[in-house]
């Protein structure tokens, strides 16, 4: 498998784990999770539930989630290159 085929299913793999622990921990259809949706209205957030899903995120991701950096995000996918920048970052390993 070519080193773009390998870092293209990562990034799926990644982004259905995102999206199974967003549907099983705050209750979303599925149909709901797509790139473009916004991430407070399909999440219901409130300012608590960011707190939540930072603990959400850190359990089943193992990075590190500052809080503050969640403020400025819009959309699901602004969720999805913000974990897998942090991933790369921290080279962590999930597969």
């Amino acid at each position: 498998m070519s080193n773009a085929n390998n870092t293209n299913l990562k990034r799926e793999n990644i982004i259905q784990i995102i999206n199974d622990f967003l549907q099983d921990e705050f209750e979303v259809d599925k149909a709901k999770l797509n790139p473009e949706a916004d991430i407070r209205e399909t999440l219901e957030l409130d300012s608590l539930d960011y707190i939540d899903l930072v603990v959400v995120m850190e359990k089943n991701l193992h990075i590190k989630v500052d809080p503050a950096d969640l403020s400025d995000m819009r959309t699901i996918q602004n969720l999805y290159d913000y974990v897998l920048l942090n991933m790369e970052q921290s080279n962590n390993k999930l597969f």
